[in-house]
């Protein structure tokens, strides 16, 4: 008598095999779990029965399976979304279609499994399978359940395949022709066999293993098997038997009682092959679940750098740009690890990268952080930009490091105004250049969108309600449509805050309706404006309202840079789309005339402005010169907001690095400015704890500092900038000094990267680093990148790694507790930072603290309106003066953002074009589409 091979054994051997790997994958990663999509069409019973038991064997191994059942009406168009939408979750690991699919529509089975990614086809059925399949690539897909199963139980014997004579009875999709490949590819000599095979059995009798799914009951005889054989039976068939209750047992392919007195081994049915399916099922989910816990492991990316060819003259950016090929933005992705489904290109040299990217790396560690900030900004330039740009050249290309870089998106102001580009520069910069510096995806467009349509919400709602009756109001807010009146979402969370309980619009009282439609919006406490991406110096002070249809309902205000809105900083400083749409739902817009904030929620409008961010959210992704990854993302204006790049393109880029990687965002203007921003606000808001400082100097801007002569646009620099000044250098030094202890201030270790132009000496740059080690820098270093790429950067690329290496950043602190005094948190920054000796506060600016600490809104962190030129409130004062005062004139909220701003002085929020704009440069060659004069 042949011996038993029970499937249920095997298979449960099998699932506590994986059970263990399961484990082991939760101890590595705490929260991660292989996932397990199987979908349905309709609710046949035999279908529910094998559903049921796979969901059973997954809980018990450890994978969170889900039935995704779909009514028998759906159409084929809407199941292919549907399980397009099942590939893009990355808490999916493995997919599989029931069939047969239960649908009153025509629907191919083939088409809608040829839907699921190849990446999650557990159960191995799809076209790209069975290629691979075909192709002896048994490592690269999956393998089909029944014939793995088979296979499993093949080995369990002990039987000898290599060599082997087999034979597949039967040539199915699922069983027999995989069955084939697979014993195939083990080396064994196969016989493919079917419905029209001539002389059946004396084929099978050939076989010294038999693998029969011909769906049949009960065909193969024991006349059939050779003498010895192992026979492995597929099939399961339902034939009539008066003894049993339901009438009717199961039997499979093989007469068991005759072929188990000729066979050596034989499975039974059911308990042989069936259990084993599931336990591949399963054994194909856990494997697929590795695979993906495999890119949470920090791992060296397999990355194509682009050569770059530096001369001795340095020609344009633009020029520069244009001399490189980019990489095709799918081919950038596919190196730094991101999947298909969570990449959307905008053409071929740029893409948005999905949210859904940090869920499936939320177990993943994350790299190491570094800020690149400057000394106080002067005219003459420092580089921040291109330093950040040359570092992760070089760290890339040179140090071979998983690394990225954040950095803003440009606003069309400066871009078309004087200062130009943003890109970088030379051979370290941003490409192409000119999609980085204009449009990109059009994020800024899309802020610029939401912010307006708050604006013209908070007109229209004032002039409403000053026009109309509570009950006209009520009735134009809550109209009934169809003879039914309802509340939408967003008017039931305004009832929420006011206090009202209840959902039906017609049991509101009079007293109830005129809290809901009046805001009483105080127009004297208004704060929300108009912007434009456009240096327009004109629209500073304007008048709206003159219209006769507004009634005489004019009122002063003015447009803003895009990039002042608060929606930008929003966009900067959210962590999810969620935390957005909340934030925005909290800006203030105004106080009502009790002195109570009126907020975009009550408004009604920030569901819609939701509506028209919920692109702009996603960070878009680009290269450098040597084809290193860029994030280029929100650009938030340095002045009057924290002056950094997003979060979220922060924390996707530092799981996509992987713990030995590394991220490089920039800091706006000073490091007294942004890099303050950063650690206080952006780093409070992100969780994220930096590990380095990267402070840019240049020889020329601490000569300035140093009392240098005033540069002039258009003239000639001074001869002080252009010949060996040690006295001016050794003076302009404080600055530099300064801004190094205020990078320790925050427990952070300052690099110092001395940007070097042509004409500075050996003796000035060795005196710049000097003073720099002195004064508490870690390191000082000469740069070239500007010149070299990235080559010129990697002493500071290994200055970088040697201050980050084995540092834990427990040292890091934030500079005051948001629970003190908005007037005390305002004279830490002053003193600390700054170097003054006190803040002076103006009364309207204190009436506005009193008012916010009314509100709420004491314990968010602050944010320094102020110039960026300079320690003081005066730009002109240049090096690291003290003793002087910092005066506050007026304080300001963005609540939604989470911060407040104090302003020191005048501080425009929208620039205006010089004599000369940039725009008498910029032209489009007609002949080549190129565009031409970016710089």
């Amino acid at each position: 008598m042949a011996q038993l091979l029970s499937g249920k054994e095997v298979s449960q051997d099998v699932r506590n095999q994986l059970a263990d790997r399961c484990k082991k994958l939760r101890e590595e990663f705490p929260g991660f779990q292989p996932g397990l999509a199987i979908v349905q069409v309709g609710s046949r019973e035999d279908s529910n029965v094998y559903i049921r038991m796979k969901i059973k064997a997954a809980e018990e191994i450890g994978i969170k399976a889900q039935h995704v059942c779909f009514p028998n009406t759906i159409t084929q168009s809407q199941l292919v979304d549907e399980v397009k939408k099942l590939n893009a979750d990355p808490s999916i690991h493995g997919m599989i279609v029931q069939v047969p699919l239960d649908s009153v529509n025509k629907i191919d089975s083939d088409l809608v499994l040829d839907t699921i990614s190849p990446s999650k086809d557990v159960d191995g059925l799809t076209t790209s399978s069975a290629g691979m399949l075909s192709h002896g690539m048994l490592t690269s897909g999956f393998l089909p359940c029944t014939p793995n199963g088979c296979m499993e139980l093949i080995r369990r014997s002990g039987a000898k395949i290599e060599g082997a004579t087999a034979v597949v009875l039967g040539r199915s999709k699922i069983v027999g022709t995989p069955m084939a490949e697979l014993l195939k590819w083990h080396n064994a000599t196969v016989t493919t066999c079917h419905s029209r095979t001539a002389d059946l059995s004396q084929v099978t009798r050939t076989a010294d293993i038999l693998v029969v799914g011909i769906g049949k009951p009960e065909l193969v005889k024991g006349s059939w098997v050779k003498p010895g054989a192992v026979v492995i039976d597929c099939g399961i068939n339902a034939i009539p038997d008066a003894t049993k209750k339901s009438g009717q047992k199961l039997v499979g392919d093989v007469d068991f009682k005759e072929v188990s007195e000729v066979a050596s081994v034989i499975t039974p049915v059911p308990g042989g092959v069936g259990p084993m399916t599931v336990a591949m099922l399963m054994q194909n989910t856990v494997l697929a679940g590795e695979r993906a816990a495999a890119s949470l492991r920090s791992s060296q990316w397999s990355m194509r750098y682009l050569d770059i060819q530096p001369q001795d003259h340095t020609p344009s950016d633009i020029e520069i740009a244009r001399s490189q090929t980019p990489k095709d933005v799918l081919e950038l992705a596919t190196e730094v690890g991101l999947q298909a489904c969570e990449v959307a290109p905008y053409g071929s040299k740029k893409a948005k990268v999905d949210l859904a990217v940090l869920k499936r790396l939320q177990a993943a560690q994350d790299g190491k952080y570094i800020v690149v900030a400057g000394i106080t900004p002067t005219p003459l330039g420092e580089g921040k930009s291109t330093t950040t740009i040359g570092l992760c050249q070089a760290l890339g290309a040179h140090c071979n490091k998983n690394v990225f870089a954040c950095v803003r998106q440009p606003s069309q102001g400066p871009t078309f105004g004087i200062k130009g580009g943003a890109a970088g520069g030379g051979w370290s910069q941003v490409i192409p250049m000119d999609e980085f510096n204009l449009h990109l995806t059009g994020d800024i467009h899309a802020i610029t969108a939401a912010n307006n349509l708050l604006a013209a919400q908070i007109d229209a709602r004032i002039f409403h309600e000053a026009t109309q009756s509570d009950e006209a109001l009520y009735g134009r807010l809550v109209p009934a449509v169809k003879g039914q009146r309802a509340f939408s979402k967003i008017q039931l969370s305004r009832l929420e805050r006011l206090g009202i309980d209840k959902k039906d619009p017609n049991s509101l009282t009079p007293e109830e309706i005129n809290k809901f439609v009046r805001l009483n919006i105080d127009t004297n406490t208004i704060t929300w404006q108009r912007v434009l991406d456009t240096n327009d110096r004109f629209l500073r002070k304007i008048t709206i309202g003159q219209s006769a249809t507004e009634k005489n309902m004019t009122r002063s205000c003015q447009f803003d840079i895009t990039v002042a809105s608060e929606i930008m900083a929003v966009l900067a400083l959210t962590t999810s789309l969620e935390d957005m749409r909340a934030r925005l739902g909290r800006m203030v817009v105004a106080s009502d005339t009790a002195g109570n904030p009126v907020t975009a929620e009550d408004l009604g409008a920030s569901g819609a402005l939701t509506v028209l961010l919920k692109d702009a959210i996603r960070p878009n992704l680009m290269q450098t010169l040597e084809g290193t990854p860029v994030f280029v993302h929100a650009g938030p204006f340095a002045n009057i907001a924290h002056g950094n790049s997003s979060i979220l393109a922060d924390k996707i880029a530092l799981k996509l690095v992987g713990s030995d990687g590394y991220v490089v965002t920039e800091a706006g203007f000073g490091a007294d400015i942004g890099m303050e921003k950063f650690f206080n606000i952006k780093c409070r808001t992100s969780g994220l704890v930096p590990h380095c400082v990267v402070l840019v100097a240049t020889v020329r801007a601490l000569k300035m500092h140093g009392g240098g002569p005033k540069v002039l646009p258009g003239t000639p620099l001074p001869k002080e900038y252009l010949e060996e000044n040690l006295d001016l250098v050794q003076k302009g030094a404080s600055n530099l000094r300064k801004q190094i202890e205020n990078g320790n201030l925050f427990g952070v270790p300052v690099v110092v990267a001395i940007n070097k132009f042509a004409t500075d000496t050996e003796a000035e740059l060795a005196l710049v680093q000097r003073e720099a080690e002195a004064s508490g820098a870690a390191r000082a270093v000469v740069c070239t990148h500007w010149r070299d790429g990235g080559r010129g950067a990697k002493a500071l690329a290994e200055a970088v790694q040697e201050q980050c290496q084995g540092q834990d950043n427990h040292s890091f602190r934030f500079l005051y507790d948001l629970t003190l005094p908005i007037e005390e948190k305002i004279r830490s920054i002053s003193q600390k930072i700054y170097g003054a000796a006190d803040i002076s506060i103006e009364p309207e600016a204190q009436e506005q603290i009193d008012r916010y600490k009314k509100q709420g809104f004491n314990d968010l962190p602050i944010c320094m309106a102020k110039t960026h030129l300079s320690f003081t409130a005066d730009p002109t004062v240049k090096g690291a003066p003290t003793g002087f005062t910092i005066p506050v004139s007026q304080v300001r909220a963005s609540v939604g953002a989470g911060f407040l701003y104090p302003i020191v002085g005048t501080m425009s929020t929208m620039p205006g074009l010089p004599t000369r704009p940039c725009i008498y440069d910029i032209d489009l060659n007609l002949e080549t589409g190129e565009v031409e004069g970016l710089f």
